[in-house]
């Protein structure tokens, strides 16, 4: 299982590419050098997961502008997805590369794969431009992520990445003031 610190190993993905509107292969290497927040989900044609999706849809140019790619991962096929893509207004908003895992391969990499169920959990997984996974979360089927959030934590990993020696203290925004790493601030928090 990838974890946080670590260089994620290559994969490769049939996927569902709503810009060209066709089904195409996608591999992580060919995002070097950019920003990756990765988005598995249980099931197209589910409840939760649509909302998510939609609203990551919603967030996409601002992640763009961020140097990011946004990629959701279920263990569905790409002509799922695409069949999904043409009947749910929901999921039409979409302009981001949608991956197939059926048999599970990323989900189990990433740790995310439901082996008694055949789904993922809901996780994301923000990757720096080296292919390092600088953020992880995974929670219950259950409960949807904000996209804002989402962008949050990219926008304060891009920051300490640009950045040697600044933190972001919780709820960091762009425009707040990061703090120093220093000696100097231990017990005055």
């Amino acid at each position: 299982m990838v974890k946080v610190g670590e260089i994620v190993p290559d994969f490769e993905a049939d996927a569902y590419l709503p810009e060209k509107d066709d089904i195409g292969k996608v591999k992580l290497s060919d995002y070097r050098g950019k920003w990756v927040v990765l988005a598995f989900y249980p099931a197209d044609f589910t409840f939760v997961c649509p909302t998510e999706l939609e609203e990551l849809a919603e967030y996409y140019e601002e992640f763009k502008k961020e140097g990011a790619e946004i990629l959701s991962v279920s263990t569905d096929t790409a002509y799922v997805h695409k069949a999904w893509h043409d009947t749910s207004p929901a999921i039409k908003k979409i302009r981001y590369p949608m991956l197939a895992d059926p048999a599970g391969k990323i989900s189990r990499l990433f740790g995310t794969y439901i082996e008694d169920e055949g789904v993922s959990w809901r996780a994301t997984f923000i990757i720096d431009p080296d292919g390092k996974v600088v953020h992880m979360e995974m929670h219950d089927l259950s409960i949807g992520r904000s996209a804002k959030e989402i962008l949050r934590r990219l926008r304060a990993s891009k920051y300490v990445r640009e950045h040697p020696g600044q933190v972001c203290p919780a709820s960091w925004e762009p425009g707040k003031e990061a703090l120093e790493v220093s000696l100097d601030l231990v017990g005055k928090i």
